[in-house]
């Protein structure tokens, strides 16, 4: 038994400031695959040497089947996702465990992991299951925790996240914690929250992207962060993806996404703009997120919130004790 599982797993070696430690990392086959995003596997690797009980990881780990132009600039992001990730400490945000080599040259970012999924598969599950809206202390939790993990990446560490979205918010639990994951395409914020450096560019998720970072001559801010942020409050209001549902009739029985009616024209005159909300579905509980929403979309910048004050102004709204 022992020889296979050293057959079938790979030695990884950590490198860091006290010297390299040795991490095993099983192939991907035998560790349960726990989704995916552009380029990389995120598998779940559990650790329980000679019988004892440690956390389980998240390992995310360059897709195999990517051509070998893909993964160099898939390692790439990789590579950085891991060194930005190793400096930052805060409970709405995924830690950092390791960055290990494998025998053939290619790295995989181990990641705390507590029992996760992520916002978009709650998302997806709710709406197969045509509960409907989250409810409203759901989204007002969320939006909370989201909100303090980039109030710290804006504030503490000068970094635009540049992704957000619900795929990349894990959840543990009945929402017993919420923290932001997939740092790889983050960038510098200057001491103006611009990001200035000319090197670097807005990648983003095209259905989430502001309207300053669909234009060639768009600038920048933490506030590129705050509109997907609003668009993820809507996604837990609609259950659907921003723009992609524009023409479907919300009476049909079969709401899920139709390539062949697709209006393209449409989808991109709508991005970077606010979708609609379904008032009839969501009462008055849910009137506070709904403005956090609507001023968080707004396509001027300069009249979203920051993290900042989105945080305080929802922390003023907590029960007192």
């Amino acid at each position: 038994m022992e020889a296979f599982k050293s057959q079938n797993s790979l030695a990884h070696r950590e490198k860091s400031d006290g010297g390299a430690v040795s991490v095993t990392i099983p192939a991907s086959p035998f560790m349960q695959k726990l989704g995916y995003g552009t380029g990389v596997n995120v598998y779940l690797m559990k650790r329980s040497p000679r019988g004892l009980s440690h956390s389980p990881w998240a390992v995310k780990k360059i897709n195999s089947k990517c051509n070998r132009s893909q993964q160099s600039i898939y390692q790439q992001r990789l590579n950085e996702e891991a060194k930005i990730l190793k400096n930052l400490q805060h409970p709405n945000i995924v830690g950092y465990r390791a960055f290990t080599e494998a025998n053939d040259g290619s790295m995989c970012l181990a990641m705390e992991y507590g029992g996760e999924k992520s916002l978009n598969d709650l998302i997806e599950e709710r709406s197969a299951e045509r509960l409907g809206p989250f409810p409203a202390a759901t989204i007002f939790k969320v939006a909370l925790s989201m909100a303090r993990g980039l109030r710290y990446l804006h504030n503490d560490k000068k970094l635009l996240h540049g992704d957000i979205k619900s795929s990349n918010v894990v959840v543990k639990g009945d929402f017993e914690a919420i923290k932001i994951c997939d740092v790889g395409v983050s960038l510098p914020l200057d001491e103006n929250m611009t990001v200035s450096d000319p090197e670097v560019y807005y990648i983003g998720t095209e259905p989430w992207k502001p309207k300053e970072a669909l234009q060639d001559d768009g600038v920048i801010t933490d506030k590129a962060d705050i509109f997907p942020f609003g668009l993820t409050l809507w996604e837990m209001m609609t259950l659907s993806v921003p723009h992609l549902n524009l023409d479907n009739n919300p009476d049909d029985e079969d709401e899920s996404f139709d390539e062949d009616c697709f209006d393209e024209e449409a989808y991109y005159a709508a991005l970077g703009t606010r979708p609609a909300l379904n008032m009839e579905e969501l009462d008055s509980s849910y009137q506070h997120m709904i403005d956090l929403f609507s001023v968080c979309t707004s396509e001027d910048p300069k009249k979203r919130p920051s993290a900042a004050c989105i945080v305080e102004a929802l922390e003023a709204s907590l029960p007192q004790e």
